[in-house]
Parts: structure tokens; sequence; C-alpha cells
């Protein structure tokens, strides 16, 4: 049974992530439990700067959507804060004993792109999206599957 953990001290010194929801499954529509969180510069958790989204668990929504989801504003693009963020999560990930993340985008998303490249996630493939899945309702006929590790450094939340 999968059982929410309480992250703290998410942060490298520039950037934090700050707890902002806690999403429970929805196994009937294939959604796994996630964890949401705001970006925000390390001594200002008041200000989100984006956030990111880490799901947990494998099933075909994380593989062509990715185990994890990010956004930041547009005023503070450019600084690699979703890379940053992403390379967090995992500590997130690593609680859960994830031992990789796939993190998806568009194959016309440069930007997106780069950020798993910062990360040093690998792209795995390039996979077209089926039919039936969500991505493909909203437009999108390929995705770029990318593989991050997860480093194993046990449990960093408490419960």
């Amino acid at each position: 049974m999968f059982v929410f953990q309480t992250f703290y001290n998410l942060t490298d010194g520039e950037i934090q992530l700050v707890p902002l929801k806690y999403i429970p499954a929805d196994y009937e529509k294939g959604f796994v439990p996630a964890y949401e969180f705001g970006i925000a510069p390390a001594n200002n958790a008041g200000l989100m700067m984006g956030k990111i989204q880490l799901r947990v668990g494998d099933n075909e929504n994380t593989f062509y959507g990715g185990h994890v989801g990010y956004m930041v504003r547009d005023v503070f693009r450019g600084n690699n804060y979703a890379a940053k963020a992403c390379l967090l999560v995992r500590k997130v990930a690593a609680a859960h004993d994830m031992e990789k993340l796939i993190i998806s985008c568009n194959p016309n998303n440069m930007p997106s792109k780069r950020t798993c490249e910062k990360t040093g996630a690998r792209l795995r493939d390039i996979v077209e999206v089926p039919p039936h899945h969500d991505l493909y309702q909203r437009g999108e006929r390929e995705t770029c599957i990318y593989e991050l590790d997860v480093p194993s450094t046990g449990k960093e939340g408490t419960a």
C-alpha cells in the first residue's frame, strides 16, 4: 500500500521544492499517486517560480506521460530551474525505491529536450503515442522517452 511521506530540505542551495499537494491514485483512470511541489528560490519559499510533479509507480500512463512533469513560469525560464528540480525530486523517488525516472516530451519541444539532457537523462526512444492515450487526444502523436537514474540514497523522507 502506498503511503505519502513528508520531505524536508529538498534544496540545492539555489532552489527548493516546496510541497503543494499529495495527489492520491485513481487506478480506474490509470493514475498513480503523485507529489506536487512548487519550485522556489532557496531563500524564499513564498515565490513560486514553477511546479514539478512526481508520479510514483509504473504503468502505461507513466511510460508515455513520464514520472516527472514540470512547468517554469515564463519570467523565470532560462535558469535551468526545471533541470535542477528534476535532480532534487530524485530524493523523493529514492524514498519510494524507484530506480529510474521517465521524463517524456514532444520531439519538437527543444527546451524540454535540453532540460532532460542537462539532468543527465538518456534518450531511450521516440515512440508513437497510442490512439487511446490522453496525449494522443491532445494532439501528440510521438513522444521522446528519457530515462534518469535515481541514486539509491536511502530513505530521505519522514512520515
